[in-house]
């Protein structure tokens, strides 16, 4: 399936917002504004604004400001795991599964949800301790596909480190990529940073 077929899938099993209706158009707004001024510096008056409806409007989707930053993140990790499982699901090896999962990760944090990524990372304790429950429910799904590929991958004697420690550090690197990665300088493409981070891990060479 394609990303958008993906997306398509996931809207009508109400799983994600359609980023064109007011919903979803008000969840992007959302993720800009927690990433550039902060989820409590960002007013309920800030968000209308940016949707261009009246402050009261926004209770129509949503009870409290709380649960639009919690809709940001788990609409966020739904989409992303979906496109993940997908592309770990079209790939063969354990290394051509890692890749795809570094591949698409970068995609993830410097592409269209890149702002949600964000939030995601910063955020965090900004939310209940319910909330935050039910979103970590969801990235341990989410984690569970990285951690899958790096055991395969250390069963099969091609990865020396433990897959735990290898996964919390290609999150903070890959994480960070979007501190100073710019495609248009140097030419660098997300293809081209995949493969620099899959041979920084003595794992350049697909399928072996």
């Amino acid at each position: 399936m394609s990303q958008s077929e993906i997306l398509q899938a996931l809207i009508a099993e109400n799983l994600v917002s359609d980023p064109n209706g007011a919903r979803g158009r008000l969840l992007k707004e959302a993720a800009r504004l927690f990433r550039d001024k902060g989820y409590e510096r960002t007013t309920v008056r800030d968000l209308a604004a940016a949707v261009g409806i009246q402050s009261g409007s926004l209770f129509h989707h949503f009870r409290t400001k709380e649960e639009i930053l919690k809709a940001v993140m788990v609409e966020t990790i739904r989409l992303n795991t979906a496109l993940m499982q997908a592309a770990v699901d079209a790939a063969g090896s354990s290394q051509e599964k890692l890749r795809a999962l570094v591949r698409a990760e970068l995609e993830s944090v410097n592409g269209q949800t890149g702002e949600a990524m964000a939030v995601l990372v910063f955020e965090w304790r900004s939310l209940s301790e319910e909330s935050r429950a039910e979103v970590l429910e969801l990235r341990d799904i989410y984690e569970k596909l990285w951690l899958d590929a790096l055991s395969s991958l250390k069963q099969e004697g091609r990865l020396e480190a433990d897959p735990f420690v290898v996964r919390r550090m290609l999150t903070g690197a890959l994480s960070w990529t979007v501190t100073w990665y710019k495609p248009t300088r140097g030419g660098l493409t997300l293809d081209g940073l995949t493969d620099e981070v899959m041979a920084m891990m003595a794992l350049g060479t697909a399928g072996a």
